[in-house]
């Protein structure tokens, strides 16, 4: 019994230190193209899949590495998923020839047009907005020298064969965007707006009096209308960014002085005129 006793006394300490070093064990992290960390076991790596396991499970999930950005091993080393060999970019589940960068060209992107407060955005007005953006370039081209401006029908066809819309732009990593469009200036807005109403209402009288004969009783037939009006305002947020070879040059946010329905419009030609790739002449 006495020499029992201590080796049950090193089996139990093995196991506790058996179950911390299980416990304590490093994880993979993937990091996704649109910020997620995945902590988990990788068991599995192919050219188009990735296979792994959450902590604690045995199932084995598989990923598509066109949603991978990067992976950080629990050895230290990290790989990256960018452009493959063959010149091709990975975006939503689709495998897209990369462009030629074509020096000093900027592209306008879809702008997303969201009511913040249920959180619809709007395909039409996207597709307005980003027309403004564009056209407000075109006009100052003189100003924006050297950059040439890529005409809006190629941006939004190679963005639509790659899967991307004004719904997913912001998913999408600019490095990913300037190779699917072969630019390497990108000019990035978004409008988010919440309505309020104001109601006042105006009550005209109008009648009329008669007199008895004996000028001792008066009867009146009075007629009382009112009138109600809704009058609309429109709070604007306006998001600007512009990226010049991956990095961002300029961030800004305004909101315009006035609650009117197209005031965000005038916000964008402000933000417009004050980014570094403008030039007053």
């Amino acid at each position: 019994m006495k020499i029992l006793k201590p080796f049950c006394t090193a089996l139990m300490l093995f196991i506790a230190f058996f179950s911390f070093a299980q416990g304590g064990k490093k994880l993979d992290k993937i990091i996704k193209r649109d910020y997620q960390i995945i902590e988990c076991t990788i068991s599995k790596m192919s050219d188009s899949t990735v296979e792994y396991s959450l902590p604690g499970e045995t199932l084995q999930i598989s990923i598509d590495v066109s949603k991978i950005a990067r992976i950080d091993f629990a050895s230290g080393r990290s790989q990256t998923f960018d452009v493959s060999a063959n010149n091709t970019v990975a975006a939503s589940n689709q495998v897209i020839s990369a462009q030629d960068i074509k020096p000093n060209t900027i592209a306008v992107l879809p702008v997303p047009y969201v009511n913040s407060d249920n959180q619809e955005a709007s395909e039409d007005m996207a597709k307005f907005a980003q027309n403004d953006l564009y056209n407000k370039l075109l006009d100052k081209s003189s100003n924006i020298f050297p950059l040439t401006v890529q005409d809006l029908r190629t941006t939004n066809s190679l963005l639509h064969k790659a899967g991307i819309d004004y719904k997913n732009i912001d998913e999408t990593p600019i490095d990913d965007l300037e190779k699917i469009l072969g630019v390497d200036n990108i000019v990035a807005a978004k409008v988010s707006y919440t309505i309020g109403t104001t109601s006042t209402a105006t009550t005209y009288n109008s009648g009329n009096a008669k007199v008895s004969d004996n000028n001792k009783k008066v009867t009146t037939n009075d007629v009382s209308t009112t009138t109600a009006n809704n009058q609309s305002y429109y709070y604007y947020t306006v998001y600007f960014d512009m990226y010049k070879n991956k990095d961002k040059i300029y961030s800004q946010t305004r909101k315009p002085f006035l609650a009117v329905k197209d005031s965000w419009m005038e916000s964008v030609s402000y933000l417009l005129k004050r980014s570094p790739i403008y030039t007053k002449k």
